[in-house]
C-alpha cells in the first residue's frame, strides 16, 4: 500500500480587517483561507504538506531529478524527441546555454517557491499554540530540512553565491535582498536544525526522518568539497541509518524494487518524492516527457521520446574480465549496439546494469518482454539516437494495478505513482568510498565499490531472457585485492568515479559530480565535456556543433531575475550576476 502525504493544495494567507459598514469589502474571497483558520494542529499540516507538495509540482527545467541538468549536460541521456521540441535544452545539451535560458528559469522559481512555502508554514507554527512538542518540533525539522533541500537544489546549479537568501521569519511578500554572499553557511546551519529537531522514525513514509537530514548534509558537504567533515556523518549513517518506517538501512537485492510503485520506500529509500496517481497531476511531473514514443498498449509509454540514452553511457558499460575499462578505453572500441540497424553485438561483454539502466531494441523491457524492434519507441533517432530511458519507466505489473497511466499527466502525458528517490543508500555507499579512498584507504573505499557490485552482480539483476534466442554476454566481477586499485590511490578515485556512472547512470548526478570533482581538478569539466562531445558526434551528427570547451562547474543567474528584481534606492541592484557568467 502506497503512503503518500503530498498534494496539491494551495493555500493563501489574508489579514481579516473590520470596519464599519466595510465589512463586506474585506471578505475572503472563495478558494482562500486565513491565516486565523490554520493556528491549530490541522492547519499546520496542511501547509507542511504544501511545502512537501513543492517537490511533486514542478516543470521539466525544475524537477529536483535533473534529468536535464545532471543527465543531459552529464553525458548520460541527450535530450532525444526531436530537434524542434523543447528546443531550449538544445543549448544545455550542446553546452552553449544563454543566460535567457528557460530551464534554468524554471529552476530558479522552483526553488524559492519551495522556500515561500516553508517559510509560510513555519510562521504559521511559531504562531499556534497548543501543540505537543514532539509535533511541533518534527514539524519544525521537517520544514527545515525542505528549506535546505531546496537552497541546495539552487546552490548545484547556479552556485552558491547566486542566489539571495530568505531568512524563514522574513515577513516581505517580495523580500529585497541581496545575492553575492555564499550561503553554504546558511544552508549548513538550517541543517543542522533540523538534525536537532526531527526523529528517527515518522507516522508517514514519505516524511523526512532524522538520517534523512543527516544524508542531506552529507550531500551538501560532498557537493561544497568539504569531504573531512562528511565522512564521519556518511559512517553513520550507513551503520546505524533508518528509513521513516524503521527498516534498516541496505541496498536492496533486486535494483528494480528501487523503481518500482509496488515496491518502493524500501530499505535502500532514505527520503524520496511521493508521487501518486490522482486528478492532482502527481505523477512524477517533471519526467511527463521522458518516455517511449508513440507506442500501443504492447509497451510502455506514448510521449514524448525525450530523455535517451548515450553511446558514451551505454559503451560504458563494457566489461573486461567482469571489470570496467576505467582508461575511457571503451571509447577505441567497437559500439555494443549499431545506429545504422539498432543490432546488437551480443557477444561484447557488458555490465547487467547496462540493460537495467538503458532500453535496447531487441533486448528484454522490464517485465513487459521485448517490445522494442527496430526503432519502435524512438521519435528521431537522428536527434536523439537508438536507446530508451528504463529505470523511471512503468513495468505491465504496475500498469495492471492502476498505479501508471498512458495520459493521465495534464491530460496528455504518461504518469506514474512512482516515488524517486532523492537520496539513497547506493548514493551513500559510494561518497563514502571516496572519502575513505580521498584519505588514503583503499581496501576499505574497495570494499564499498564491491558492495555495489556485488549486489549487481546477482541473477535477478538480470534481464529475463526468453529461451531459444541469443542473449545478451553479461559478466560483472568484484575488484579483486590484487588490482591496482587497491594499491594506487588514484587509481582507487578512478575506480569510485567510473562505479557512480554506473551505478547512478539517468539518475541525474553525472554532471553535478563533474561539478564537484572540479572543485580539486579544475580542468576536468573540460575534459570530460570534451571527451563525450568528441565520441557522441561519430553516433549523433548534432554533436558536431556542439561545444568542446565548455568548462562552467555552475550556471548563471537568470537574466530576467536579475532585471526583475532590480536596483535599491542608491542604484545597487539586488542580484547581481556570478563570476563564472
Amino acid at each position: 500500500m502506497k503512503q503518500n502525504i503530498f498534494i496539491s493544495l494551495g493555500l493563501a494567507t489574508m489579514l481579516a480587517f473590520t470596519s464599519c459598514g466595510e465589512s463586506f469589502l474585506y471578505k475572503a474571497p472563495q478558494g482562500s483561507i486565513s491565516e486565523d483558520a490554520l493556528l491549530n494542529q490541522t492547519g499546520v499540516d496542511l501547509l507542511v504538506t504544501s511545502s512537501y507538495g513543492t517537490l511533486t509540482e514542478n516543470g521539466w527545467g525544475a524537477t529536483p531529478f535533473n534529468w536535464v541538468f545532471g543527465s543531459v549536460i552529464g553525458g548520460d541521456a541527450n535530450k532525444g524527441s526531436d530537434a524542434g521540441d523543447q528546443s531550449v535544452v538544445n543549448e544545455i545539451e550542446s553546452y552553449t546555454p544563454l543566460t535567457t535560458n528557460d530551464y534554468v528559469l524554471q529552476k530558479w522559481k522552483w526553488v524559492y517557491k519551495g522556500v515561500q512555502r516553508a517559510n509560510m508554514a513555519l510562521k504559521v507554527l511559531g504562531k499556534t499554540d497548543g501543540l505537543s512538542d514532539s509535533f511541533a518540533n518534527a514539524r519544525k525539522g521537517e520544514l527545515f530540512f525542505l528549506r535546505s533541500m531546496f537552497y541546495f537544489e539552487g546552490i548545484k546549479l547556479m552556485g552558491p553565491k547566486s542566489l539571495a537568501w530568505v531568512s524563514w521569519d522574513n515577513e516581505d511578500n517580495d523580500p529585497m535582498v541581496y545575492n553575492g554572499t555564499d550561503i553554504y553557511p546558511n544552508v549548513l546551519e538550517e541543517i543542522d536544525l533540523a538534525i536537532s529537531l526531527l526523529p528517527e522514525t515518522q507516522p508517514e513514509v514519505g516524511r523526512a526522518n532524522v538520517w534523512a537530514a543527516k544524508a542531506l548534509k552529507a550531500k551538501i558537504l560532498m557537493q561544497k568539497g568539504d569531504m573531512s567533515t562528511a565522512k564521519p556523518i556518511l559512517a553513520d549513517l550507513l551503520a546505524n541509518g533508518k528509513t521513516t518506517n524503521g527498516l534498516t538501512y541496505g541496498l536492496e537485492d533486486d535494483m528494480n524494487a528501487n523503481f518500482c510503485a509496488l515496491t518502493d520506500n524500501g530499505k535502500e529509500s532514505i527520503f524520496a518524492a511521493q508521487h501518486s496517481l490522482d486528478a492532482n497531476n502527481n505523477g512524477l511531473p517533471g519526467f511527463s516527457l521522458n518516455y517511449p514514443h508513440n507506442v500501443g498498449t504492447d509497451a510502455p509509454g506514448g510521449c514524448c521520446g525525450f530523455y535517451q540514452p548515450s553511446f558514451d553511457l551505454v559503451n560504458a558499460y563494457q566489461t573486461q574480465n567482469g571489470l570496467p575499462y576505467l582508461d575511457n578505453s571503451y571509447r577505441t572500441k567497437k559500439s555494443i549496439s549499431s545506429f545504422a540497424d539498432y543490432s546488437n553485438d551480443f557477444s561484447i561483454a557488458v555490465d547487467p546494469r547496462l540493460d537495467f539502466a538503458v532500453g535496447r531494441q531487441g533486448v528484454p523491457y522490464k517485465d513487459w518482454g521485448i517490445c522494442f524492434n527496430d526503432g519502435y519507441g524512438i521519435r528521431d533517432k537522428g536527434n536523439g539516437g537508438i536507446f530508451l530511458p528504463k529505470k523511471h519507466v512503468w513495468t505491465k505489473a504496475e500498469e495492471d494495478a492502476g498505479l501508471a497511466s498512458r495520459n493521465m499527466y495534464d491530460g496528455w502525458a504518461p504518469a506514474v505513482a512512482l516515488n524517486l528517490q532523492y537520496l539513497s543508500v547506493r548514493d551513500m555507499i559510494l561518497l563514502y568510498a571516496e572519502c575513505l579512498a580521498n584519505d588514503g584507504e583503499l581496501s576499505a573505499a574497495m570494499e564499498q565499490v564491491n558492495k555495489i557490485r556485488r549486489r549487481a552482480a546477482l541473477p535477478v539483476n538480470q534481464p529475463a531472457w526468453p529461451a531459444g534466442i541469443e542473449a545478451q554476454t553479461y559478466a560483472i566481477s568484484e575488484y579483486p585485492a590484487s588490482h591496482a586499485a587497491y594499491s594506487d590511490k588514484n587509481t582507487c578515485i578512478t575506480a569510485v568515479r567510473f562505479e557512480r556512472r554506473l551505478e547512478l547512470a539517468m539518475e541525474g548526478q553525472r554532471w553535478y559530480d563533474w561539478a564537484r570533482w572540479s572543485l580539486t581538478d579544475p580542468s576536468l569539466m573540460q575534459r570530460e565535456t570534451s571527451a563525450y562531445v568528441t565520441y557522441e558526434k561519430q553516433y549523433i551528427n548534432k554533436f558536431s556543433s556542439a561545444a568542446t570547451s565548455f568548462d562552467k562547474t555552475y550556471f548563471f543567474v537568470p537574466d530576467d531575475q536579475i532585471k526583475t528584481k532590480g536596483e535599491d534606492a542608491d542604484g545597487k541592484p539586488y542580484l547581481v550576476q556570478n563570476d563564472l557568467w
